[in-house]
């Protein structure tokens, strides 16, 4: 298979950042991703708050599990580190790397399928300790990459491609990190850049566990119950010596919505989202009254946008293990073994 790559040139006048970067040296390589997929509107997104924020690329970490979403940090900033882990096994790979190296931002990308199921304890361990990072879901609800079952995230009624209608309850990402301790909680959509690039800005400056929750419409397996001309159907029928898609481009959905409003976004097959933006005398200091809202528009059959909870004076896992303030990998032996006398105290105090 032939990958198309960006070309080397950059045009000299070329408008830069603070540190001399212009927004094409924070991007990555081509997508191969479904055309019109929210995915990559989020990685615009990052790449837009990176380079809004003057930060110099190799400052920053981006880890990844197993999924659609964790293709993505090959879609931006190139020129970072970045690890590709084990499905659902991200968060315990940047909590190592987190401790190990403080001065890193750290940034993991992750959606419903690796977070929200295979990986929910890691998910979950992540968010309690405090672990200073951006964790981003990229929410679209189903399991792209097998081919559009339910995932943990799916609303109880909805159906799948397939006409099945889903009778579980879904796991609410957001209730879940703001139970857990997260110190930053937000949530949007992909096709809203002005409030998504914000939001991850302030994720990125935050000092503490930050977590956004990303609708992100699957375009290539959203709801086509009933369809004699669907991939499934076809296929069904069909006694092919293998099996091609073949996925017509489609249009990336946008949104432009005021503080408080409701928007009903109708999505590539017809079906809808039905999207609160917080007012802006919402008071997102409040643990306790975020939950509230977040349950009663819940209840309302709306999904609540825009940033939830903030503690301004939070504190990462650093802080509560009291470690050095230099990276544990810059120290030496001299100072990662303990003396003889410091030896001694720790037996002293134990007997």
């Amino acid at each position: 298979m032939t990958y198309i790559t960006k070309p080397k040139f950059r045009h000299p006048e070329l408008e830069q950042n603070a540190r001399g970067f212009t927004r094409r040296d924070y991007e990555g390589k081509v997508s191969t991703l479904c055309a019109g997929c929210g995915h990559d509107s989020i990685s615009a997104a990052i790449i837009q708050a990176v380079y809004e924020l003057d930060l110099e690329p190799h400052r920053i970490a981006k880890m990844s599990g197993i999924g659609c979403s964790s293709k993505t940090p090959d879609y931006f900033l190139g020129a970072s580190h970045g690890f590709n882990s084990v499905h659902g096994r991200m968060p315990s790979v940047l909590t190592g790397a987190n401790l190990a190296n403080r001065d890193l931002i750290y940034m993991g990308v992750s959606g419903d399928g690796d977070s929200a199921s295979i990986g929910l304890g890691q998910f979950a361990h992540s968010i309690r300790r405090g672990v200073d990072m951006v964790y981003i879901v990229e929410n679209n609800g189903v399991y792209g990459l097998t081919k559009g079952q339910f995932s943990a995230t799916s609303d109880r009624g909805s159906r799948s491609k397939r006409g099945v209608v889903n009778h579980d309850a879904p796991i609410d990402m957001v209730a879940l990190a703001l139970q857990l301790g997260a110190t930053y909680v937000g949530r949007s959509f992909s096709g809203d850049k002005h409030q998504l690039v914000p939001l991850i800005k302030g994720a990125i400056a935050h000092h503490g566990a930050a977590f956004i929750d990303c609708l992100s419409p699957c375009v290539a397996f959203n709801n086509h119950e009933g369809s004699t001309k669907s991939y499934d159907y076809v296929r069904e029928h069909n006694e092919a010596v293998n099996f091609l898609d073949v996925i017509t481009g489609r249009a990336p959905i946008k949104l432009d919505q005021e503080a408080g409003a409701l928007a009903i976004v109708e999505q590539h097959d017809g079906s809808t989202l039905r999207l609160r933006k917080i007012h802006t005398d919402y008071d997102p200091s409040d643990r306790v009254g975020a939950m509230a809202y977040l349950t009663e528009r819940a209840a309302a059959g709306e999904i609540v946008t825009g940033l939830l909870y903030v503690d301004p004076n939070a504190e990462d896992h650093h802080d509560y293990l009291n470690t050095v303030e230099a990276p544990l990998n810059t120290l030496d032996s001299e100072a990662l073994i303990p003396s003889a006398s410091a030896l001694d105290k720790i037996n002293a105090s134990l007997r």
